[in-house]
């Protein structure tokens, strides 16, 4: 998958991300607090958030007093990250391709941090090598990437309606641009490696993405996100005109039980396996 079809394909689930944010904010608040302690943010830095999406990292990054700078390759995130953030600068752009500096002039970048938005590269040591090229020397990397073996994150909630699907959708695949582009922990150290980076680190994160909002039991706010992904997506085209809407709801009632057998302390939460990676600029 090309970076252009990686921009066609945000430009369909970007509306989601920004509809469903608190959700996504309050089950992946876990990984954001893992970037944000090992970013180490404060006064006097100046930080870039590759593919910041709605915000969430990128508000946490100014709230410590950082001087930040988001950028996204969808327009729709970075609207979406503007009136969220609107002291920050945000920028539309490839962070693969573009020159990130002219797009946000100033000191290069002191921190590169991101949340889950780094694996959808079709050439991430290209990528990786650019963003360095706009790193402080000494300047540090820091993101967190879906790892092998996740997929509850993608198909939770979805097993009963994917199963009536004549050809259900493969999962993501590891090591292709999309969730899973970084799964392999060695392929990162590599990709870092050849692009410029030194003293990687590769952390196995396991954490509990928790879909309660305000306290519900995450019921309706997993089915909503899981519902608006790739699976999800599949799902509604096919079964929805088959089933009609009676069906449709019977199907979602189906999906709604799936979740309830498997509530932890009374909430939708599931482990979720990521990788935790940091990385220094070493001065030539």
């Amino acid at each position: 998958m090309h970076n252009d079809e990686i921009r066609a394909d945000w430009a369909d689930k970007a509306p989601s991300w920004v509809l469903h944010e608190r959700i996504y904010d309050a089950a992946f608040a876990p990984f954001t607090r893992s970037v944000l302690d090992a970013a180490g943010l404060g006064r006097g830095l100046r930080v870039l958030d590759v593919g910041c999406g709605a915000g969430t990292l990128l508000e946490a990054s100014v709230a410590a007093g950082a001087e930040t700078v988001g950028v996204d390759i969808s327009p729709e995130m970075t609207d979406a990250a503007r009136r969220r953030v609107p002291t920050a600068k945000v920028v539309t752009d490839d962070a693969q391709t573009g020159d990130l500096l002219a797009g946000a002039p100033g000191a290069p970048f002191d921190r590169v941090i991101s949340r889950f938005g780094v694996m959808f590269f079709a050439d991430p040591v290209a990528a990786f090598a650019n963003l360095r090229s706009i790193t402080a020397d000494e300047g540090r990397l820091v993101f967190v990437c879906w790892r092998a073996g996740e997929s509850d994150m993608f198909w939770h909630g979805l097993r009963s309606l994917a199963a009536r699907l004549d050809a259900p959708p493969a999962p993501p695949g590891d090591g292709q641009p999309g969730p899973m582009g970084l799964a392999d922990g060695s392929r990162i150290r590599q990709v870092l490696t050849d692009a410029g980076w030194g003293d990687v680190v590769i952390a196995p994160l396991e954490e509990d993405a928790d879909f309660s909002v305000d306290g519900s039991d995450g019921v309706e706010e997993r089915l909503a996100v899981a519902l608006a992904g790739r699976v999800g997506q599949a799902v509604c085209r096919e079964l929805r005109p088959r089933l009609g809407e009676d069906g449709w709801a019977d199907a979602l009632d189906e999906a709604r039980a799936e979740l309830r057998d498997r509530l932890v302390n009374g909430t939708v939460a599931f482990p979720a396996r990521a990788w935790l990676a940091t990385a220094a600029k070493i001065p030539a």
